[in-house]
């Protein structure tokens, strides 16, 4: 066999991260701690730039990211006043009145050759007639308002977080790891005349901070990947119509529930996030069918609590870079592409660019068998959430406003259709890939919106009835003893990781 003789890396490399916020401060945190004097890490942001500053819910991956870099959970929910998330609430999606729970982790028990939902439409079959939501625990403790950490992470939960405060933290951790902050604004972005790469950063002050990697947190300006490099843009809007947003922050009236709120209207939806000092409100919708005075008016006629701040109006395109990572440009955040909020996955996306920066690290010469790697998978993680954002509009009933008939006539993405017409065929669910929203949650969202299975696997026909009553019977117990004896959502992070109010910035 033939020795290796890899290449000795050129120490250190030299990464630079044009701006700051969640995006920049998760990927300096993560890069100072996970290759300490391997990379050289220059953050360069401008105080009297804002940020988008609304990414407030999260997903269970952040718990998993949180772990990696060491973090303590009750310290960091301290830091940024977080709540305990175990799913969404969907008001109003499939018919007015009408709400479903999309719940973290899993429902009842899975057989190796077919999901639960085929055992529970069994039991329908048999006269059983309890929803499917009963038989999951997540499910059941967001509705009791209960939460608890449990054995084995039998509990599957995210947070609901002050997002400005989260970088606040990260800032902390990634300075104290040998981050480099340097304060300014970016004038130019010049680029080697031979190679075509991002040559340095230049601030408007003169000053010139050169790499070998530059890192694009620059949000929705994207001032590298698209103002220098020109990579493109695919616009996605044709199937997620809602392009604005208004958030604002209104103080707390009453303990903090464990999930998040999505509450659809006429053009559009809202959102309610509680956390431990105040609660986050926005409304998202479709400007082609209602104006930004008439969203500003629904959002501060439903809102609760004392107003803390000015109503944050937000515009944006639903879609993608057609390039996440060129030459030696990688793009984090929304700078790579915006799904909106609906999910609750754009700190996601930035934990998983992050990963893979990690993981991908060229120790000399970019290689670019690495760059089309990351832009495939990058690419495959923004298609399939997109096309999970897109079944809550296309798969309802409803029929009452121009906008929800437009949703429900209009064309999806192929790989959408070929998922919801084998659902409704026949109650299957595929994961992909690692995607990232499992079965459970393809089930959970597809009958809340509506779509009924024709039949289910026939292996769930082999439970005689006394075993099928026993299963199911057995299963809502062992869910409604464990919510019996969490403790109130409210009272357990009092004791766990209550924190004192933030001051004033």
């Amino acid at each position: 066999m033939k020795r290796p003789n890899p290449a000795v890396p050129a120490l250190p490399r030299r990464i630079v991260i044009a701006g700051g916020g969640t995006a920049g401060w998760m990927t300096a945190a993560a890069l100072a701690r996970t290759l300490g004097k391997v990379a050289q890490v220059t953050l360069v942001e401008s105080e009297q730039i804002g940020t988008i500053g609304v990414g407030e819910s999260t997903i269970p991956p952040l718990v998993a990211y949180n772990r990696i870099l060491g973090i303590s959970e009750a310290e960091f929910m301290r830091a940024t006043q977080a709540t305990f998330k175990l799913g969404i609430n969907f008001e109003n999606w499939r018919v007015p009145g009408e709400a479903y729970f999309h719940s973290f982790g899993g429902t009842g028990k899975d057989h190796w050759s077919a999901g639960f939902q085929h055992f529970w439409m069994h039991g329908l079959a048999r006269g059983h007639d309890e929803a499917y939501g009963e038989y999951c625990l997540e499910l059941k403790a967001a509705q009791a308002g209960r939460f608890a950490h449990l054995p084995e992470d039998r509990m599957n939960y995210a947070y609901q977080l002050d997002s400005g405060l989260y970088a606040r933290f990260l800032r902390q951790m990634a300075e104290a790891d040998g981050t480099v902050r340097i304060e300014g604004k970016i004038g130019g972005v010049p680029l080697d005349p031979e190679t075509g790469d991002i040559a340095a950063l230049v601030l408007e002050d003169g000053q010139r901070i050169e790499g070998d990697l530059f890192i694009d947190c620059t949000g929705f300006r994207a001032l590298l990947i698209e103002g220098a490099l020109h990579v493109g843009y695919d616009d996605w809007t044709h199937w997620l119509p809602c392009d604005g947003a208004i958030a604002i922050q209104t103080s707390s009236v009453r303990a903090p529930v464990p999930y998040t709120r999505a509450i659809a209207h006429g053009s559009g939806w809202q959102w309610r996030i509680p956390l431990q000092h105040r609660q986050g409100n926005g409304i998202v919708y479709c400007s082609a069918y209602m104006d930004h005075e008439a969203a500003l008016e629904m959002l501060l006629s439903t809102v609760e609590g004392e107003k803390l701040v000015r109503p944050n109006p937000i515009r944006f395109r639903t879609g993608v870079r057609r390039k996440q990572w060129h030459r030696n440009c990688v793009a984090v955040g929304l700078s790579g592409g915006f799904m909106e909020p609906l999910e609750s996955t754009s700190i996601h996306l930035i934990q998983r660019a992050i990963l893979r920066i990690v993981r991908m690290l060229p120790a000399g010469t970019i290689s670019a068998r690495d760059v089309a790697e990351f832009n495939d998978q990058q690419m495959l993680d923004m298609e399939q959430i997109r096309d999970f954002l897109i079944l809550h509009y296309k798969a309802t009933d409803r029929r009452d406003t121009p906008f929800w008939r437009h949703c429900a006539s209009m064309e999806v993405p192929e790989s959408l259709a070929h998922r919801i017409e084998l659902f409704r065929e026949t109650g299957r669910v595929f994961r992909r890939n690692e995607e990232l929203f499992a079965e459970n949650s393809w089930v959970q969202v597809m009958m809340g919106q509506g779509i009924v299975p024709q039949s289910y696997h026939p292996v769930a026909a082999k439970l005689r009835d006394e075993e099928l009553a026993h299963l199911l019977q057995t299963l809502r117990e062992q869910v409604d003893r464990t919510v019996a004896a969490l403790p109130a959502h409210g009272d357990y992070i009092a004791r766990y990781c209550g924190a004192e109010m933030p001051a004033a910035a």
